[in-house]
């Protein structure tokens, strides 16, 4: 069921309405994301200074539910949070809005952690997969590469995963020695792809799978996994808000990118492009990461916040929490999108088949 959850606004002074012919702002402006901890940190941060009410509804992803509404002429959304493969794809089957040239400032495009896609999609953020371990599950050597994650002989225990192939795909062959550089390259070959399961074998005895971002926390936090993959901003705002039980570890992170897009025919249009000018506002970007600490999509967020420190809703510091940090990015691998569209649906069978002959 999804989950319908409105918060008022109030008007700011420098806030300017962006309007297209024929259309008229009204509230009830609908936005349309994931849930939970990374939901609560979008109200939190965008709704106090945005000038109308918006009903926020939960959905698990896919551009199925946003097709059907478009096909039928029947749009009931305004604006989506979309990952960066359904940012691509609905936009190259116009399920999305194209938006106007001068929506954002032209200095924006320069100040991008990852460029725009198409002119479809707004900032959100940035995110990576990472590991995290139960600290207790660990006496002496605690874990701190991706190596050690798929290492069971020198850090045993069971370990959890994503139940879709993205990500673990690429943490597997970066645990075995792949450079980040080269592991599409890899990845793309029959003999590369039998290396990363073989990798992922190495874990496969003793096995979960998870499907929400709040899940890997919680089987730590139950004892029930000793280590885990995991979103960065869901184990890292469990941390900031008092869980002294799990560490992160970033060696190894899959960094990924997140959009906010207009569905086409949406009934707030005017509304929903307002909206995407507001959160893509440095002092928007860095405000979310109060709320979780997902690397903002500006990397001028990154100075309001390093300026404000200690910056999380806490009192605690996030820039230790944050994936795209200087030190941090020139390391990581980011996740191609146009890789996963090309070789998605092959990829995901050959999990699923991998997924049945465990019993997962």
């Amino acid at each position: 069921m999804r989950e319908r959850r409105s918060r008022p606004g109030c008007v700011p002074a420098i806030l300017v309405a962006v309007a297209l012919p024929g259309a008229a702002l009204s509230d009830g402006l609908s936005v349309v994301t994931w849930g939970g901890t990374y939901q609560t940190s979008q109200e939190n941060a965008y709704a106090p200074d945005f000038p109308h009410e918006i009903d926020w509804i939960e959905y698990r992803g896919g551009l199925d539910e946003i097709r059907a509404q478009v096909e039928s002429g029947a749009v009931e959304w305004d604006v989506v949070d979309v990952l960066a493969h359904d940012a691509r794809v609905g936009c190259a089957e116009g399920l999305f809005l194209p938006l106007p040239d001068d929506l954002f400032p032209e200095d924006m495009a320069g100040d991008l952690v990852i460029d725009r896609p198409n002119d479809c999609v707004g900032p959100n953020i940035t995110w990576s997969w990472v590991t995290a371990y139960d600290r207790s599950a660990f006496s002496e050597d605690a874990p701190e590469s991706i190596v050690d994650f798929f290492d069971t002989a020198g850090f045993p225990g069971p370990r959890a995963i994503s139940a879709f192939p993205q990500a673990n795909l690429e943490m597997a062959l970066l645990a075995d020695g792949v450079p980040a550089g080269r592991v599409y390259e890899v990845l793309s070959t029959e003999a590369g792809l039998d290396r990363a399961f073989s990798v992922l074998n190495r874990i496969a005895p003793d096995l979960r799978l998870w499907t929400s971002g709040e899940e890997p926390v919680e089987l730590l936090r139950r004892g029930e996994v000793v280590m885990s993959t995991a979103y960065n901003g869901r184990v890292s705002a469990a941390v900031l808000s008092g869980e002294d039980g799990i560490d992160t570890i970033y060696d190894g992170q899959v960094l990924d990118e997140e959009w906010f897009a207009v569905v086409a025919g949406a009934p707030n249009e005017a509304a929903a492009l307002e909206f995407l000018r507001h959160v893509a506002e440095p002092e928007q970007q860095a405000a979310q990461a109060r709320w979780i600490p997902y690397g903002p999509m500006r990397r001028s967020a990154l100075s309001i916040i390093a300026e404000g420190e200690p910056w999380f809703h806490t009192g605690a510091p996030v820039l230790p929490h944050i994936p795209t940090r200087e030190d941090r990015i020139e390391d990581a691998l980011v996740l191609d999108a146009d890789f996963w569209a090309e070789h998605g649906e092959d990829l995901a069978e050959r999990f699923a088949v991998w997924r049945r002959g465990l019993g997962l």
